[in-house]
């Protein structure tokens, strides 16, 4: 990765919209924006939200607030156009629609195909669902909370307590050795053939550049000086904040996996990668995710996907 030059386009990190948080715990400014007529409001059920395909495009589908179903309505902010955007986490079943092209999908499955705004929205809602559907009672008493105006926080009735969105930050990095070859790994639960780069969480009092360091020691025996921060990405499935880093590996040193998680990894040169790519020997993570932008940033270009993951 010469130079370690940023990433480009990351999926996920992508916001058209003003997130307006001074408007979150205005209730007046809330009440009066849902019942706006160009408000539109995304509804998120069971992780999935409605998009149109059309002709190569994935469009968000949208509903006006007197179309919304019930659930925890939360507001997701405010264009340039002055049009407000709310989220709604319902489980009603409402989230599907015989309409031909249109149907539920998934972050993962779309967040690569939308638009800025609409992968900025769904990426947003996506989180705050999550939160949402997990963080229901007060973890200090277990008294079930409410949702503050804005739908980023909530309160507990009994204690007075406020709580916020959880957010886990990972770390996921390209660990090159001084003959610039990147090393792949592959986790048992994968299917045969996909590989990726190694990450891992932050634990707790922990820097993001000691993790990495610690996390490549753990799941392929190898110590790495060098550390460089890259790019993130939000990973709102459930709750991750991914962290990218290129670390150096130190010469002269053998892989030895952790047996228990990595079940393989192995050095790959540039060349060695596209070959094994065309011959469906590998398969890389899918382009919505950082680990493929990473990966194709050392390669230098676009790589095929390789291998089926089905």
């Amino acid at each position: 990765m010469t130079g370690d030059r940023g990433l480009g386009r990351l999926a996920l990190a992508r916001e058209t919209v003003d997130r307006a948080t001074e408007r979150r715990d205005d209730p007046a400014w809330l009440a009066a924006a849902w019942a706006g007529p160009r408000t539109r409001v995304l509804v998120v059920d069971a992780g999935k939200a409605l998009v149109r395909f059309s002709e190569g495009h994935a469009d968000l589908v949208f509903v006006s607030p007197p179309e919304a179903p019930p659930g925890v309505r939360f507001l997701l902010g405010i264009d340039a156009d002055g049009v407000a955007y709310f989220g709604v986490d319902s489980r009603s079943g409402r989230g599907t629609r015989d309409e031909p092209g249109v149907r539920p999908v998934s972050l993962r499955e779309v967040g690569s195909l939308l638009g800025d705004r609409d992968a900025g929205l769904l990426t947003h809602a996506v989180a705050l669902a999550n939160w949402h559907d997990t963080h229901t009672h007060c973890p200090i008493c277990g008294t079930p909370t409410a949702v503050n105006p804005g739908g980023h926080s909530t309160t507990c009735p009994k204690d007075g307590t406020e709580h916020f969105p959880r957010t886990d930050p990972a770390v996921i990095m390209l660990v090159t050795d001084p003959a610039d070859r990147c090393l792949l790994a592959h986790n048992k639960a994968w299917p045969d053939g996909r590989v990726s780069i190694l990450a891992g969480f932050v634990d707790p009092g922990e820097s993001a550049e000691h993790a990495v360091a610690r996390e490549v020691s753990e799941e392929a025996g190898i110590t790495v000086g060098r550390v460089v921060y890259l790019g993130s990405q939000p990973w709102p499935m459930p709750r991750s904040l991914m962290l990218g880093f290129h670390a150096y590996a130190e010469g002269g040193q053998d892989i030895q996996v952790d047996a228990e998680e990595i079940g393989e990894a192995h050095w790959y040169s540039r060349e060695q990668l596209l070959k094994s790519l065309r011959a469906r020997e590998l398969a890389l993570p899918p382009p919505v995710s950082i680990a493929r932008q990473i990966i194709e940033a050392w390669y230098g270009g676009e790589l095929p996907d390789g291998a089926s993951f089905e």
